[in-house]
């Protein structure tokens, strides 16, 4: 994932325009998911991760890796509704024009290697290389927050003051296959508003708005 071919392949019509926009050769690949506001709260039947009464009625939170999560609780769910600031905000395909448009710029001016984008109505995928090893919290909330405000320039701001639900999934890929696994997951998504790859050889992906 790291030979000179793949970054040279990342430099199409949406990659780098100028030789201090090349991004570096990666040293670690992402995963990064997030949600938007108010699309999965406490409670929901998908499975969460929040702060429940156990049987001696003590706050517990069910986080630990291999183990259950919180399924289904609808008097919680109905309470985190009520706390809501606004409607659930559902994407549509203009602002995930947007949104592409901006994790492009973003990688550019980071030096990062976007590989896959996938937004839908209610959560966005990314595969990104980066140099370095920065914190994953860090590749994150730069994405969130240059995509939020790319948003606002064109949409009025949401009467939640963000975009997003908190926080989001950070999975590291610590190998060729698990990179290319996550590349066929996002361009895989279903009911996507719009896809969109790297030139990708290994997986017959010539690059570009595939959806």
């Amino acid at each position: 994932m790291q030979s000179e071919s793949r970054i040279e392949k990342n430099r199409g019509p949406d990659g780098p325009r100028s030789p201090g926009e090349i991004p570096s050769a990666p040293d670690r690949y992402w995963l990064i998911t997030w949600r938007t506001y108010g699309t999965w709260l406490p409670g929901d039947e998908r499975g969460f991760v929040s702060p429940v009464r156990d049987e001696q009625g003590m706050e517990v939170i069910h986080n630990i890796p291999g183990t259950p999560y919180d399924t289904d609780v609808p008097a919680l769910k109905r309470y985190a509704t009520t706390l809501l600031k606004c409607v659930p905000i559902r994407l549509v395909l203009a602002q995930a024009e947007c949104l592409l448009e901006q994790f492009q710029e973003t990688c550019r001016y980071r030096r990062w290697q976007l590989l896959a984008v996938a937004v839908m109505t209610d959560h966005v995928h990314v595969v990104v290389g980066v140099p370095g090893d920065p914190n994953p919290s860090d590749i994150l909330g730069d994405l969130k927050s240059y995509g939020s405000r790319s948003l606002n320039k064109k949409w009025t701001k949401p009467k939640s003051e963000t975009w997003w639900a908190e926080s989001g999934s950070k999975r590291k890929l610590p190998t060729d296959d698990a990179v290319l696994a996550a590349v066929k997951y996002v361009v895989e998504q279903e009911y996507p508003l719009i896809v969109w790859t790297a030139p990708i050889p290994e997986l017959n992906q010539v690059g570009g708005q595939l959806k």
